[in-house]
C-alpha cells in the first residue's frame, strides 16, 4: 500500500504535528520556560491556520473512506479561526495561578475535538464518521467538566456525557440499520440504493439523532441550558460555535449527498425542527436573567435559522450556511468575550448586574451591543446579511410559510437582546461593575470579532468565494 496519499490530509496531519508538539513541549519543557507556554501555543496554531487556509483540488484517500472537497478548506478555516479566537480569550483564565497546570490539558483536549471535527468534515464513509463524532465528543466532555472543584461544572460534565452517550447509541443504532438495509457505509454507495423503504426511514431517523443532539436544535436542546451555565465561559462558546459549525455543515453534506432520494421525507422533518427550535428557544430566551442560558437559548434559536438554508437543499443554501456559521462565529465569540472578561473578574453573569455597565466599561458595552445586534439581524450588521441570504435560500424552494415564521421570530429575539443593551445604556445601578482591564489577548479577540461584525456583510468578497466553491460541489 502506497501510504504517501495519506499525507494529502494536510490539515489534519499538520493539526496533529501542532498537537505532539505542545504536548511534548508541556511533559519536558523547563518551569522557566512553561511560561511562555501560551505564546508557543497561540503562534504554532496561528500558523498551522495559516498554511492550509488555500482550496486544493479535490481527492479521496483510503479506498474513498476520507474525502476533500475544496468548500472543506473554507468551513475548516472557520473553524480554526474561531478556535483561535476562543484560545485567545482564555488567555487570562489559564494564566491565574490555580490554572497554569492545566494549560497543556486545555489546549490538547480543545484541538482533539478540532481534529475528530476535521475528520467528520472530510468523512466518506459512516465509520470514519462515527470516529471523528467520537473524537470531538469525548474531550468536550472533559472540557466541559474542566474545573473539576465546581459543582456546575461537574454536574454539566455528568449531564453532557450522558446526553452524548445516548444521542450516539442512536445514532450508531441507525448507521447499523443503514449498513443493514444497503450492505454498504461508503456514502457514494449509499446515495445509489437508499430508495427509502420503512426500514430505510427509520435508519435515518435514528441516524440524525447524533446530530440533531450536537447542533442542539428542539426537542434535542435539553442538556444545553445547563451544560452552557455549568462550563466555563471559554468552553461555552467554543461549544456553542465550532461544535456546533461543524455539526451543521455535516449535517447539509449528508442530506444532500447520501440521501438526497428522500428529500421528500427529511425536508418535512427539518421544517418541524426549525419552527420548534426558533419558536421554543426564543420563548425561553424572554425568561431567562443568567446571560449564560441566555446565550444558550439564543444559540438554539439561531440553529433553528440554519435550517432554513440546510433544507433547501441547493448549492445557494451551501453557500449561506457556510457565511451563517462565519458571520455567527464573530458575533457570537464577541458576546461570549465580553461575558468572559467580566465573569473572570466579578464573577457576575446576571442581566441585572450589567445596568449601567456602560458608566464604567463603554468598551466592553459596544462590542456586547454590536454583538447583539449581528445575533438579532439588524442592519448593516452582517448578522443582517447573514439571514438574508438563508431566507433567500429557503424562499427559492417555496418556503414561503417557514420564512415568514423566521422574520416573526426575528422581530421576538430582538425584544429580548434588546433587554441585555437596555440594561448596558439605560438602566442605572448604585454600584455598576467595576472598570475592567483586558489583557492584550482578549482585546485582540475582541477586535477581531468586532471587525468581523462589522465588515464581513459588507466586503461581498467572503460571500463571493464561499458561493464559488459551493455551487462547484
Amino acid at each position: 500500500m502506497d501510504y504517501s496519499s495519506f499525507l494529502q490530509m494536510r490539515e489534519e496531519f499538520s493539526l496533529l504535528v501542532v498537537m505532539v508538539i505542545l504536548l511534548v513541549y508541556d511533559i519536558f519543557a523547563t518551569e522557566k520556560a512553561l511560561k511562555q507556554f501560551q505564546t508557543v501555543a497561540l503562534s504554532l496554531f496561528t500558523l498551522h491556520t495559516l498554511l492550509n487556509c488555500v482550496p486544493r483540488e479535490a481527492f479521496a484517500v483510503a479506498g474513498g473512506m476520507f474525502q476533500y472537497v475544496p468548500m472543506q478548506t473554507y468551513i475548516k478555516t472557520i473553524l480554526n479561526i474561531g478556535t483561535l479566537i476562543v484560545l485567545l480569550q482564555a488567555h487570562k483564565y489559564l494564566d491565574e495561578d490555580a490554572n497554569r497546570v492545566k494549560r497543556g490539558e486545555f489546549y490538547f483536549l480543545t484541538l482533539s475535538t478540532l481534529l475528530g471535527m476535521y475528520f467528520m468534515i472530510s468523512s466518506g464513509n459512516f465509520l470514519m464518521f462515527f470516529i471523528g463524532l467520537e473524537t470531538a465528543s469525548i474531550p468536550m466532555a472533559t472540557l466541559v467538566a474542566f474545573d473539576k472543584y465546581n459543582k456546575k461544572a461537574a454536574e454539566a460534565g455528568a449531564k453532557y456525557i450522558l446526553s452524548a452517550v445516548f444521542a450516539s447509541s442512536i445514532s450508531v443504532f441507525g448507521i447499523s440499520l443503514i449498513y443493514g438495509s444497503t450492505g454498504t457505509l461508503y456514502f457514494n454507495d449509499i446515495a445509489t440504493v437508499f430508495t427509502g423503504t420503512p426500514l430505510q426511514l427509520m435508519a435515518f431517523v435514528f441516524f440524525s439523532v447524533g446530530l440533531f443532539f450536537k447542533i442542539s436544535l428542539v426537542p434535542f436542546h435539553l442538556w444545553t441550558p445547563d451544560v452552557y451555565e455549568g462550563s466555563q465561559t471559554n468552553i461555552t462558546s467554543y461549544l456553542s460555535v465550532i461544535s456546533k459549525g461543524a455539526a451543521v455543515f455535516v449535517l447539509f453534506t449528508l442530506l444532500v449527498k447520501v440521501f438526497p432520494k428522500i428529500i421528500s421525507d427529511w425536508q418535512p422533518i427539518l421544517y418541524g425542527l426549525a419552527v420548534l427550535s426558533i419558536t421554543v428557544a426564543n420563548v425561553f430566551a424572554i425568561r431567562q436573567q443568567n446571560l449564560k442560558r441566555f446565550l444558550a437559548f439564543s444559540s438554539i434559536s439561531q440553529a433553528g435559522y440554519i435550517l432554513l438554508a440546510i433544507i433547501s437543499g441547493t448549492a445557494l443554501g451551501m453557500a449561506s450556511l457556510v457565511y451563517f456559521v462565519l458571520v455567527y462565529m464573530f458575533s457570537n465569540l464577541a458576546a461570549f468575550g465580553v461575558l468572559s472578561v467580566i465573569e473572570q473578574r466579578t464573577s457576575k453573569v446576571q442581566m441585572n448586574d450589567y445596568n449601567g455597565l456602560y458608566q464604567t466599561n463603554p468598551k466592553l458595552s459596544f462590542v456586547m451591543m454590536l454583538a447583539l445586534f449581528s445575533l438579532a439581524g439588524i442592519p448593516p450588521f452582517a448578522g443582517f446579511f447573514s439571514k438574508f441570504f438563508i431566507f433567500s435560500a429557503a424562499a427559492q424552494q417555496g418556503f414561503y410559510v417557514l420564512v415568514f415564521i423566521a422574520l416573526l421570530n426575528t422581530i421576538i429575539s430582538l425584544y429580548y437582546y434588546l433587554l441585555v443593551i437596555k440594561a448596558m445604556f439605560l438602566n442605572t445601578n448604585e454600584q455598576p461593575i467595576e472598570t475592567i482591564t483586558s489583557d492584550i489577548p482578549v482585546k485582540i479577540s475582541l477586535v477581531f470579532c468586532t471587525i468581523g461584525i462589522l465588515f464581513v456583510g459588507l466586503v461581498s468578497t467572503f460571500y463571493d468565494q464561499i458561493a464559488v466553491f459551493s455551487f462547484g460541489m
